[in-house]
């Protein structure tokens, strides 16, 4: 059974444990087998950390960091803290040690939980104010470094659960910067319990049966509400994957039932499978009949022919698909991102169930999503419970409820811009909603380039569509103000000219106006290190506009390797 109502975050995890103790909550990989942790274990661990917490004289309201990959220790720790009333601080493990300084300065951070604890001498150099930084792993020679087994004491009080009120600080989680620098989201115990509720709602299917397997970062708040909290609410067991590169592994040894994912990951399992179907015409033809023939049949217009070969396509092809995702899947929870169209045909006409949501950090973050009954995988879906939407005159969306973030944290102003007097949260998102209030992703407000000749081009959906020829690592389209379109981007081709040839291939059902003119091939490829991509691997378009300007003027200036 899931609960339907708490008064706060630690209050649904305090119900939990009350409604199903025994039940396995979690399990992780200890480096030689998976360990697995029932919810009763998981709150006497808690009651560990909190002693030790007591022991920092922190009060209600204090901000403590976590700088960790997705593990038990992840979710200890969070609990423990919100069980004190203390306000967590996520931040991206594989982030830039400046950029964690920079946020915990701005917060004010007092402690830190730090998996790699090699990192923290780069990080104490320009962090203000943090009075011990706790390692797991590689605790370095400082004296405000304790390494994690020598801060917890062996036995703790019992779990405490917190009295922190509706209105109260539970997080103040960082945006990731493509604009400039991160801002400080402040999310209350209301904005995220209310959308983890409503999320349960409407996902009714998912049950204290089902197994989720964890590989997003839990510093980003669609893996955190909806592969965390809600599955606190289910009352469903989580593992944690060993990393990304073991991911295909783990799901097929601990053969998941749901996974929270991007469209990213499909990219990659797409990009496999072609490749291995590269070596054989007849392997190829099957895989890509078995596609077409899915598809037809979950559209409902299969042929009496279609149903009749659909049996042994689909044990032929689908079912060894499904079963390199450890064969129990049930539902594709997808976020971050469109999919694409060729991917969501390939994988739904192979017999997967994705369900697409909406959302932003500032709205804890999910706005709108699916639903099993009524899902329509090409949309966004319709508004969760007590959400509000509408659009203005441009088409961006506006969204007003109680997840809508309290504001961002020491910035007003910022806070001012997003969210009118009114209420109304500015997404920065172009949609298109229809009449049953579902919604569908068209743009960005700030994103769509303006042509010399008035044409608007959304880059997203033009490099989306580059990107899924598989030469091509990064892309993106330049063109403000310009007369035509030029491509900056990394391949796995030397050949400027077949570069560009093959891009505007992927945009042939584009408008004329999209195709490419101009492209420049770099060497180099974008990393959050390079500071060309957030921590989110997202594409930061001013810092890779400012520091490729001098090529992509000089793309501008030939158009040799685009003619033709």
């Amino acid at each position: 059974m899931y609960i339907e109502q708490a008064r706060n975050l630690s209050d649904l995890f305090y119900q939990r444990v009350n409604l199903t103790p025994e039940r396995i909550a979690y399990s992780q990989f200890d480096g030689a087998s998976w360990q697995e942790m029932s919810w009763q274990q998981v709150a006497v661990e808690a009651g560990r950390w909190q002693t030790a917490l007591i022991k920092e004289d922190l009060r209600p309201g204090d901000r403590v960091a976590i700088c960790l990959k997705n593990s038990i220790e992840w979710v200890v720790y969070d609990q423990a803290a919100l069980g004190m009333g203390l306000v967590l601080v996520p931040l991206f493990y594989n982030d830039r040690p400046d950029n964690m300084a920079w946020c915990m300065n701005d917060a004010g951070v007092h402690l830190m939980l730090l998996g790699d604890g090699s990192l923290w001498p780069d990080i104490s150099s320009l962090a203000m104010g943090i009075k011990r930084c706790i390692c797991v792993d590689n605790t370095p020679d400082h004296d405000k470094a304790i390494a994690l087994k020598d801060w917890l004491p062996e036995a703790g009080q019992p779990f405490k659960q917190a009295d922190s009120g509706a209105d109260d600080l539970a997080s103040i989680v960082y945006t990731s910067g493509t604009t400039g620098r991160p801002k400080g989201v402040m999310l209350t115990h209301e904005n995220m319990l209310s959308n983890v509720l409503a999320l349960s709602e409407a996902c009714h299917e998912i049950t204290d049966q089902d197994e989720f397997l964890s590989f997003l970062p839990l510093s980003h708040m669609f893996e955190r509400t909806v592969g965390y909290y809600s599955c606190i609410c289910k009352g469903a067991k989580t593992s944690f994957a060993r990393s990304i590169l073991e991911l295909s592994e783990d799901m097929v040894n601990l053969r998941p039932t749901i996974m929270v994912c991007v469209p990213r990951i499909f990219e990659r399992i797409y990009s496999k499978v072609q490749d291995g179907l590269s070596k054989s015409a007849f392997k190829r033809v099957l895989f890509n009949k078995a596609v077409a023939i899915g598809w037809r049949r979950y559209q409902g217009k299969a042929s009496f022919v279609d149903n009749l070969l659909w049996p042994v396509l689909d044990h032929l092809v689908g079912k060894k698909l499904r079963n390199r995702l450890g064969g129990r899947i049930r539902l594709l929870l997808i976020g971050g991102a469109p999919m694409p169209s060729y991917l969501l045909e390939t994988f739904i006409g192979l017999g997967f169930t994705f369900l697409h949501g909406y959302g932003l950090t500032e709205t804890s973050p999910v706005i709108c999503f699916n639903r099993v009954s009524n899902n329509d995988p090409f949309s966004v879906g319709m508004p969760l419970r007590d959400v509000e939407v509408r659009t203005e005159a441009n088409g961006e969306l506006l969204t007003r409820g109680p997840n809508v973030m309290k504001g961002y944290w020491n910035n007003p102003e910022a806070t001012k811009d997003a969210v009118d007097e009114e209420g109304w949260l500015h997404t920065g998102d172009v949609v298109r909603i229809e009449d049953d209030e579902r919604i569908f992703i068209t743009g960005r407000v700030k994103e769509i380039i303006v042509m010399l000749n008035g044409e608007k081009v959304p880059p997203a959906d033009a490099e989306a569509a580059i990107l899924s020829d598989t030469v091509f690592q990064h892309a993106m389209i330049i063109g403000e103000g310009r007369s035509k379109l030029g491509l900056i981007a990394v391949a796995d081709i030397e050949d400027e000219a077949e570069a560009c040839k093959r891009a505007n291939a992927q945009l042939k059902d584009f408008p004329g106006f999209t195709k490419i003119s101009h492209i420049k091939l770099l060497p180099e490829p974008w990393t959050v290190e390079n500071g060309c991509l957030t921590p989110k691997l997202s594409v930061k378009r001013h810092v890779i506009e400012k520091k490729y300007a001098a090529e992509i003027e000089e793309m501008f200036a030939s158009e040799a390797a685009c003619k033709g």
